[in-house]
């Protein structure tokens, strides 16, 4: 249990990790670009006026919450592959 425990202080463990999250990353990146091309679409075929302040605003708000929910899941991944979750979720008094 101590070896899961540690597997982050383990720096080829914590490389490989990272690398996870980052090549996660990655992949996300190509997903929030293809939403915001689908989101512009749509707007185009709605029929909505297209503005430069319209094309900033769903790049931003579409790139943005794609990108910050693949993060915030990347992050509970990692924690939970690397034993965080569990040394959390365990107590020992100190006596």
């Amino acid at each position: 249990m101590d070896e899961r425990r540690n597997r982050l202080a383990d720096p080829d463990y914590a490389a490989f990790a990272w690398g996870r999250y980052r090549r996660l990353m990655r992949w996300m990146l190509l997903a929030a670009a293809v939403a915001i091309c689908a989101a512009l679409l749509y707007l185009k075929l709605a029929g909505a006026p297209f503005t430069v302040s319209l094309v900033i605003s769903t790049i931003a708000g579409v790139g943005g919450v794609v990108l910050l929910g693949a993060a915030l899941m990347g992050l509970v991944f990692l924690s939970s592959g690397s034993g965080h979750d569990t040394d959390a979720s365990t107590h020992e008094d100190e006596s």
